[in-house]
């Protein structure tokens, strides 16, 4: 019998109406098939904000086992409704909390991560023909604390389930058909991909993609459970299946172009080119928690050279500030900053069999007279940082250039 984990997220249940066509088909395909249904939900719309909101207004820094406690209190109702207007149309249903649903996490508060599932309770309600509907994005710590995982958990705990569950499949449905080859507002022949591997996914999703959260594609890849992408408001649909390598995947040699908005460029400039500079600078930002990605050193004269890396927008400040502070064990002689860059990157297992492709990129942003700033690569990777105002230019070129809008 397959057993079917299914997510929606916080957009496909904004709305009683859309709750409603949730559980007519849940119930349809529960009712007409011998599947086993786990159904995965997140707060409705927009209601997290609203309680992040709430929290905000009453106190400036909340205790954050309160916190959690209010912010679970969004899929609670999620689960609620859902299992009503199943009941309601003549089905099995019934709701779970997290701690009900026996996922146990750590204690970090608002950012937990799940340590072990029991599924003694699941599977008991599963056994009684249930469609058992989990609150996602929460768990219980040993203290029986309420822990919730950060905003994007509801996709880990669906996956973190099914894994437990040994599921068939973990199916995660939003307000897209797939995973397209690239952004479609970009770029119009973006074309949505049948089939991407754990790799592909998840460089994808650390690099710009927002249709599933990288913790649970981590998750998926460790414990090898296969996800499908799916429209929430669209039945019968294939959508796009992620799951392990396979030899047939080797004919696709690029599956698709990422892209972040948020970077920005520092170069500290005239520091010594000899070894230990680079700890230098890199300690004291690593020190301040900030995410470093490219790293250049550019050797100049008189045994100087130029030392650029990027960080994310939001940090900039941060590290403008640290760099600052620490002139004198960094020993530069100036800095300069730039905000408005791009990072655009090829992804595709296909690079491992199949050379050139970084020549060939190249050539693209060249012919369409797109400067690279600085390169990236890794076995199945290629990135550039590029000027922001080239974003489009350069998405659509190398889309046309690899012929990704053809299967």
């Amino acid at each position: 019998m397959t057993l079917i984990v299914k997510k929606y997220g916080g957009s496909s249940l904004s709305s009683v109406a859309k709750l409603r066509n949730i559980a007519k088909t849940t119930h349809d395909l529960h009712h007409n098939s011998n599947q086993k249904i786990v159904v995965v939900l997140s707060a409705m719309g927009s209601s997290t904000d609203k309680l992040v909101d709430l929290s905000i207004r009453a106190v400036k820094d909340a205790n954050k086992r309160d916190y959690d406690m209010l912010l679970s209190s969004g899929e609670q109702v999620s689960i609620a409704m859902l299992s009503m207007l199943i009941n309601d149309l003549g089905g099995r249903a019934i709701p779970l909390t997290g701690w009900q649903a026996g996922i146990k996490t750590d204690s970090s508060h608002a950012n937990a991560r799940i340590k072990s599932i029991n599924t003694k309770r699941i599977k008991a309600e599963l056994r009684k023909n249930n469609i058992v509907v989990i609150a996602g994005f929460q768990g219980i710590t040993s203290e029986d604390n309420i822990s919730t995982l950060g905003r994007g958990g509801s996709d880990t705990t669906a996956v973190a389930l099914a894994a437990a569950l040994k599921a068939d499949e973990c199916h995660i449905f939003t307000d897209v058909d797939g995973v397209y080859t690239t952004d479609p507002r970009i770029c119009s022949k973006a074309r949505r991909l049948d089939l991407l591997t754990y790799e592909e996914m998840l460089e994808m999703s650390g690099l710009g993609s927002k249709v599933l959260q990288l913790r649970s594609v981590e998750f998926a890849s460790k414990y090898n459970v296969p996800i499908r992408v799916l429209d929430a408001h669209k039945n019968n649909a294939l959508g796009t299946l992620i799951t392990k390598e396979e030899k047939k995947m080797e004919g696709a040699i690029i599956s698709g172009i990422a892209f972040t908005k948020d970077e920005a460029e520092i170069m500290i400039k005239g520091v010594k080119d000899q070894p230990g500079v680079a700890a230098k600078i890199l300690g004291p930002i690593g020190t301040a928690k900030i995410e470093i990605d490219m790293i250049v050193q550019n050797v100049g004269s008189n045994g100087l050279a130029d030392f650029t890396f990027t960080v994310s927008r939001n940090t900039l400040k941060n590290a403008i500030k640290v760099i600052e502070n620490n002139k004198k064990s960094m020993g530069y002689s100036s800095f300069d900053t730039k905000n408005n860059i791009v990072k655009v990157s090829l992804i595709g297992v296909g690079m491992r069999s199949h050379a050139g492709i970084a020549s060939k990129m190249f050539k693209c942003l060249a012919k369409n007279k797109v400067n690279i700033r600085m390169i990236s690569t890794s076995e199945i990777k290629i990135s550039v940082v590029i000027d922001q105002k080239n974003l489009e230019i350069a998405v659509q070129a190398l889309h046309n250039e690899f012929k990704l809008d053809k299967k």
